[in-house]
């Protein structure tokens, strides 16, 4: 029991990053953000890119990834997202699930349908309390509780995290008391993309870097968000933690392939039940 709910533990946090990164754009630029998982697989190719093809070690390849895949967000962002703006959050949802479909197909014309692997060392699981933990594990549980305490830093202490919080609190007003929303919608999609890259890293270390990964996080991801609340970023890290042991202990009823399976129910059930999420939706940050 106890290794189960460590394993659903590291599970939730890997699904935590990219349900930041969509809380975090749905709470300020008020559209679910469809392209997530589009945008975490990309970002694990590039950094497979700079860490296979260029022989850089690997957290320096995840963060030339993470800034690469910042510039493609920004891009994508002025292209497509931009001339929409206005049009409402149905038009950008549509427009983001195209976006999607665009980023995973160039993936596969490019890097090819076969899967791949980021060139680390090989290291024996250790034991802790009985627990079996592998080394994959460890960096992932201290990756992610930096990046956490790093954005929940700028959401609190900074100008920046205030912007965003009045912007996604009443963007008409912001704009009044001279808030720059382009300013704050740059920096959401930089801090949204660079989230989801770093989780395409952990996941391709936990398992293989392939072009169906981010779709496989899709219904987590989105689960998590909703469980948490959508328009409440950190609590979405919440919801990604308790859907990770949930999926887990689900295990000793369940084959382990019928996963998916529970978050769906859970997001089923949350959307009828208590749509709002358990913590509800609040202002970016909050």
């Amino acid at each position: 029991m106890a290794q189960l709910i460590f394993n659903g533990l590291v599970t939730g946090l890997l699904i935590a990053l990219p349900a930041l990164s969509l809380a975090l754009v749905f709470s300020v630029l008020r559209f679910a953000n469809y392209a997530i998982g589009s945008t975490l697989t990309a970002g694990a190719y590039l950094v497979y890119a700079f860490n296979f093809g260029l022989g850089w070690p690997l957290p320096l390849a995840a963060l030339a990834g993470m800034a690469a895949s910042a510039g493609l967000a920004l891009a994508i962002d002025r292209a497509v997202y931009e001339p929409l703006k206005g049009r409402g959050g149905v038009t950008l949802l549509v427009a983001s699930i195209g976006v999607g479909l665009v980023l995973e197909n160039a993936v596969r014309f490019i890097a090819g349908s076969s899967t791949r692997g980021f060139v680390v060392e090989v290291a024996r699981p250790i034991r802790i309390l009985g627990l079996r933990i592998n080394h994959e594990q460890i960096t992932t549980i201290a990756a992610v509780l930096l990046a956490l305490a790093l954005v929940w830093i700028v959401f609190r202490f900074t100008r920046l995290g205030r912007a965003m919080r009045a912007v996604a609190d009443n963007a008409d007003l912001a704009a009044v008391r001279g808030i720059s929303r382009q300013r704050v919608v740059t920096a959401v999609w930089v801090i949204s993309s660079a989230l989801a890259t770093l989780a395409g890293v952990l996941i391709g270390l936990d398992g293989n870097v392939d072009p169906q990964m981010g779709w496989n996080y899709i219904l987590p991801v989105f689960t998590a968000a909703i469980l948490g609340g959508i328009g409440n970023p950190m609590a979405a890290v919440a919801g990604a933690v308790l859907l990770g042991i949930t999926e887990e202990l689900a295990t000793l009823v369940l084959a382990p392939h019928y996963r998916t399976m529970v978050a769906f129910a859970v997001m089923a059930i949350l959307l009828l039940v208590r749509p709002g999420g358990l913590f509800g939706a609040q202002g970016a940050a909050r």
